[in-house]
C-alpha cells in the first residue's frame, strides 16, 4: 500500500478508539453510583464533582457523547470505504460495510461498554475532564438538538419534565435496596431496617399500638400496697392508670416515680398516692403516621401515648420503642416476657398466636403477606375467608396454607401455617 492508504488505515484506527471512548464514555456516566460519586465529591474529589455535574446535565451529555460518537463512526465508515475500493475496486463497497460494522460493534460497542459498566464509577472518573470538554464544545449544537427532540415528543404527547422520574425518591431507594439484598449485597436485616424507615411515613398508630384488651393497666381504687405490687410486678416500667371503668384512663405511672414517692414515705406502700405521683395521660388519634407520632414523641421527650379512635374511645396504646421496633426489630431487655408468638416447626409449617402482626411474620420469615385490610394474622384471615372460622377449619390464600388450631368465643387464638410449594 502507498503512504496515503496507510494513513487512512492509521486514521480509521484512531476513529474506533474515539467511538469507543465515547460509547464507554456514555456508559459510565449512565451508570455510575450517584450517592458514591456525591460522598466522593464531599471528600473534596474534584473529578467527582466534574462527574456530579455532569450527571446533572444529563440530556445535554448524552447529546454530546451520541453526537461525537455518530461524526468518528461515520467518517471512520467513510474513509473505510474509500480504503477499500481502492483495493478491491467497486466490491469494495460490501467489504467495507461487513468489515465496519464488525470492528464496530466489537471495538467500538460491545468491548468499552463491557469494560465500563464493569467499573462504572472509576471509569466515569477518568473520562470526566474530557467529556466536559466535549460537552462545552457541542453545547450550542446538543442545545438545538434537544429543542428539537422535545418540539417531537411534544406533538405527540410526550412531556419529558413529566415523564422523567415515574418512581418516588422512597421508592428508588427501596428498590434499591432490594436489588442489592438479592444480589447478596445487602444482608437481610439491614435491608428490613432501611425498609422500617421508609414506612414510618406510611403506617399508622393503628397498625403497631398494644390493643386495649392486651394492654396492661392498673386501677387507682386499689389499695396503695396492692397498687404497688402490680406497678413492681409488671414488665413494663410506664402503666396507664384508670378509675371506675377502664377506658376512663387518668393518668400515667412510672415505677421509677413510684419507687421516689415510696422513699420519701419511708418506704411504706400504705401511705402511697397514685393521684400525685402519676402524669397526665397523653391522648393520640390511631390515624396519626409513625413518623408524625416519633416526632412527636421526641418533640415531648415522652415515651408512652394512649391511641384514641374518631370518637375519643382508647384503642390502645402505643410507646416510642413500638415505633423503633419498625426500624430495628424487636428490642428486648431483661425484663421483657416471651411474647413472640412464633414457633417453627420441625415440617416447616409455622404455629402463630393470632393476634402477631402481619409485618412481624414478614420480617421474622421474609414472607410478603399484604397487611393493607388487616393488621395481625387473625385478622388476615377473617378478611379473606369473610366469616370467622371454626377450629380445625383450613383456608388457601397468598401462597400459603392456614389451618385454625383453636379459637375463643369470636376471636381466633392459634394458627398454623404452610407455605406452599409449586
Amino acid at each position: 500500500m502507498t503512504l496515503s492508504l496507510w494513513l487512512i488505515l492509521v486514521a480509521i484506527i484512531f476513529l474506533i478508539g474515539l467511538s469507543a471512548f465515547f460509547s464507554g464514555s456514555e456508559t459510565a456516566l449512565t451508570a455510575v453510583s450517584r450517592a458514591r460519586i456525591h460522598s466522593m465529591e464531599k471528600a473534596g474529589d474534584k473529578r467527582a464533582g466534574l462527574v456530579a455535574y455532569l450527571i446533572s446535565i444529563q440530556e445535554r451529555l448524552i447529546g454530546a457523547l451520541l453526537l461525537s460518537n455518530n461524526l468518528v463512526n461515520i467518517l471512520a465508515s467513510a474513509l473505510a470505504t474509500s480504503l477499500f475500493i481502492t483495493l478491491f475496486g467497486d466490491v469494495g463497497v460490501a467489504v467495507a460495510t461487513v468489515v465496519m460494522t464488525v470492528i464496530v460493534v466489537i471495538f467500538a460497542e460491545v468491548l468499552p461498554k463491557s469494560w465500563a459498566i464493569s467499573n462504572p464509577d472509576r471509569f466515569a472518573l477518568f473520562v470526566a475532564p474530557v467529556v466536559s470538554f466535549i460537552v462545552r464544545v457541542f453545547g450550542p449544537v446538543t442545545a438545538v438538538i434537544s429543542r428539537i427532540v422535545r418540539r417531537i415528543l411534544g406533538s405527540v404527547g410526550i412531556d419529558l419534565d413529566e415523564n422523567s422520574s415515574p418512581l418516588s425518591a422512597h421508592e428508588e431507594l427501596r428498590g434499591t435496596v432490594d436489588v442489592l439484598h438479592r444480589d447478596g449485597a445487602v444482608v437481610k436485616d439491614d435491608r428490613d431496617r432501611v425498609g422500617g424507615v421508609l414506612d414510618l411515613q406510611t403506617l399508622e398508630i393503628s397498625d403497631v399500638m398494644v390493643h386495649r384488651t392486651s394492654m396492661t393497666s392498673v386501677n387507682a381504687d386499689e389499695k396503695p400496697e396492692t397498687l404497688v405490687e402490680q406497678v413492681l410486678a409488671a414488665p413494663h416500667t410506664r402503666m396507664p392508670v384508670w378509675e371506675k371503668d377502664t377506658d376512663n384512663i387518668i393518668g400515667i405511672i412510672h415505677a421509677k416515680d413510684l419507687l421516689r414517692a415510696l422513699a420519701a414515705n419511708g418506704y411504706n406502700a400504705n401511705k402511697f398516692d397514685i393521684r400525685a405521683t402519676m402524669i397526665p395521660a397523653w391522648f393520640v388519634p390511631e390515624s396519626t403516621s409513625l413518623k408524625d407520632q416519633l416526632n412527636a414523641f421526641l418533640r415531648r421527650q415522652a415515651h408512652i401515648a394512649l391511641v384514641v379512635d374518631e370518637y375519643g374511645e382508647v384503642e390502645g396504646i402505643v410507646t416510642l420503642e413500638d415505633i423503633l421496633e419498625e426500624i430495628v426489630g424487636d428490642i428486648a431487655d431483661e425484663h421483657d416476657e416471651d411474647i413472640s408468638g412464633l414457633q417453627v416447626q420441625v415440617d416447616g409449617s409455622v404455629v402463630a398466636d393470632g393476634t402477631l402482626p402481619i409485618r412481624d411474620i414478614n420480617r421474622a420469615l421474609d414472607w410478603e403477606l399484604p397487611d393493607d385490610e388487616a393488621t395481625t394474622i387473625a385478622g388476615l384471615v377473617i378478611h379473606e375467608a369473610q366469616m370467622i372460622p371454626e377450629e380445625k377449619q383450613t383456608f388457601t390464600f397468598h401462597g400459603k396454607r392456614f389451618v385454625v388450631l383453636s379459637r375463643e368465643k369470636n376471636r381466633i387464638k392459634q394458627l398454623r401455617i404452610r407455605s406452599l410449594r409449586g
